[in-house]
């Protein structure tokens, strides 16, 4: 991962934040953060994400109708991306590992989207998903990443290589 990796992000990085480690009452700086970063050009995530996460009907579907940027979830309308898209799906559909529930699972969701967009545009997926070559009851994003030539990180890693830092402000 070079210092200037644009990372694109998964709903996980959202939802388990918000429900766990970086909720908006504990930790208002991750969120801050992300909007940041996201102005200064360095991370994004893809409209289906969006989707999914307006879907919640909780804080997190509310901080992302009200306070964050459109622009923050990137288009995946764009032949190119429809292309990477179309090529994931064949090459999901080619593995017999995999269960019919989960194919079906990943083409009805936003995994598929989010690895082409980054594959088209050369970003890193920000996912909490493992590899995992034994799987059978889901598509990992990072198989697919690996598959692809993809590069993948998690959270905190992409924190890290984004220099972000959440200090106490108390006593």
């Amino acid at each position: 991962m070079t210092a200037e990796a644009r990372f694109v992000l998964d709903a996980n990085v959202f939802i388990q934040a918000h429900r766990a480690y970086y909720a908006f009452d504990v930790c208002p700086g991750y969120w801050k953060a992300l909007l940041a970063h996201h102005h200064g050009a360095r991370l994004c995530s893809v409209d289906r994400i969006r989707g999914e996460l307006l879907a919640g009907k909780d804080a997190l579907a509310d901080w992302v109708a009200g306070s964050v940027p459109v622009t923050l979830f990137a288009d995946t309308d764009d032949p190119v991306i429809t292309g990477l898209f179309g090529q994931m799906m064949a090459w999901v559909q080619s593995r017999p590992q995999f269960s019919a529930a989960a194919k079906a699972d990943f083409a009805s969701k936003a995994d598929g989207w989010l690895v082409a967009y980054a594959r088209a545009l050369g970003c890193t997926v920000v996912t909490l998903e493992i590899a995992n070559p034994n799987v059978q009851r889901k598509v990992p994003i990072p198989n697919v990443c690996d598959a692809f030539g993809v590069e993948y990180t998690n959270t905190f890693d992409m924190l890290r290589a984004l220099a972000t830092q959440f200090e106490w402000q108390g006593e």
